[in-house]
């Protein structure tokens, strides 16, 4: 097999997001055209953890105690929850036949200290999926970036950078991920693409609306648009130094967690169910739309489960009137199915030879190979190294052709 113009490369993409619903997947074939990577999407669906281990998985997350008993069971039991996503994903996707399995696991703990990525873990054991599938499998793709000095994230940072490249004619663009933490990617007509984690997301949301209502999310921002924004408690939760901290930077759960947001509560007059969802999703949509402000961005492309919640939605509108808002759905690439697509571009250009950081976004030292490769079930075979420099990526449909 030999990465060039006219050969495609048919991967399918696994990740679990922050928010832990479960395991989303996507296929596409790609192939390079000159400076271009050619993506035809060829679909996306998500498979629900089993409820049993999602739970296992949460209760694993800082700031409680983990055991390597707990760690390894986890690592094993995650990965082979992503060896039948991946294998629903060839079957249901791309018509029973894929080429390799790009994984960015499930991120339990990622390890920042006085600013500074230190380390990075993501469970699901690539073994279990090459042994499900058969098919090699890309993995571990942040660990070397945080090795180089840089961040590991967002690494949506490299789609984001290519897909955006002919969109800036009017100014600069910005890519928007809400899932559990919210990353942005900023994309100038000149210069330097930026990205880092700019906040909370949807984490403290989710919490919140867990205590209320026993459910997993504020469905359909039905709590935030009934309730009114507390001025003493968003006052006090804007204080958090992760705000002013100058990228690149990165962030997660082990930070925005139950017991920081009791902190946040501690002190204050009780705050209502719905009082409390409306804050935090003006807490979440104020942090973005500074980051837009900032950079003069003129575009707003959204992604991620955060694009779903009207309240959010109108929320980040209402902070951001001069910004026009758009989906990533807009642009070929459903919003739903992003970060795994994302996740299949990372395999691939690793696949393929190519470094797949964006130094300038993550703050690593220089371009990176990414991630480690688990053989399937023959011997491995790399193709040729792909010789063009990649600089654009164009969404296409696909053929369904081999």
């Amino acid at each position: 097999m030999t990465v060039s113009s006219g050969t495609g490369v048919r991967v399918i993409g696994l990740i679990s997001g922050t928010s832990i619903d479960g395991i989303d997947v996507a296929a596409a074939e790609l192939r390079a055209d000159g400076d271009t990577v050619v993506f035809s999407p060829l679909g996306q669906l998500e498979v629900p953890y089993p409820e049993a281990l999602r739970e296992a998985l949460l209760d694993a997350l800082p700031p409680n105690p983990c055991s390597a008993e707990q760690l390894t069971k986890l690592d094993t039991l995650a990965g082979q929850a992503f060896g039948e996503a991946a294998a629903r994903g060839i079957e249901e996707l791309a018509g029973g036949e894929a080429d390799v399995v790009a994984s960015l696991g499930q991120t339990v703990f990622h390890w920042v200290e006085d600013g500074a990525a230190r380390g990075t873990l993501q469970l699901g054991n690539p073994a279990w999926i090459a042994e499900r599938t058969g098919l090699p499998v890309v993995a571990d793709l942040r660990v070397r970036d945080v090795a180089a000095g840089g961040h590991g994230a967002p690494l949506a940072s490299t789609l984001d950078a290519l897909w955006l490249r002919d969109m800036t004619a009017a100014g600069p663009v910005a890519a928007l991920n809400i899932g559990g933490i919210a990353n942005i990617t900023v994309v100038p007509a000149d210069g330097d693409v930026l990205a880092y984690d700019t906040g909370p997301g949807n984490a403290l949301m989710d919490i919140a609306a867990h205590r209320a209502t026993g459910r997993r999310a504020d469905i359909d921002g039905a709590l935030a648009l009934r309730g009114q924004i507390r001025p003493d408690l968003l006052a006090k939760l804007l204080l958090d130094p992760y705000y002013a901290a100058a990228p690149p930077k990165s962030t997660g759960k082990e930070l925005f967690h139950g017991p920081y947001l009791d902190g946040a509560l501690d002190g204050l007059p009780p705050v209502g169910a719905e009082d409390l969802l409306t804050t935090l999703t003006e807490l979440t949509a104020v942090t973005i739309a500074a980051e837009c402000r900032r950079h003069a961005v003129t575009t707003l492309i959204v992604s991620g489960g955060g694009a779903d919640n009207p309240a959010l939605m109108a929320t980040l509108a209402k902070n951001l009137p001069g910004t026009a808002l758009k989906t990533s759905d807009d642009h070929g690439l459903p919003r739903a199915g992003k970060e795994a697509y994302l996740t299949i571009l990372l395999g691939w250009l690793t696949w393929s030879g190519v470094p797949g950081n964006l130094p300038s976004a993550t703050g690593a030292r220089g371009d990176r190979l990414l991630g480690s490769i688990t053989p399937g079930a023959g011997p491995l075979r790399l193709p040729a190294p792909l010789t063009s420099t990649v600089t654009r990526l164009r969404v296409a449909a696909t053929t369904g052709e081999r």
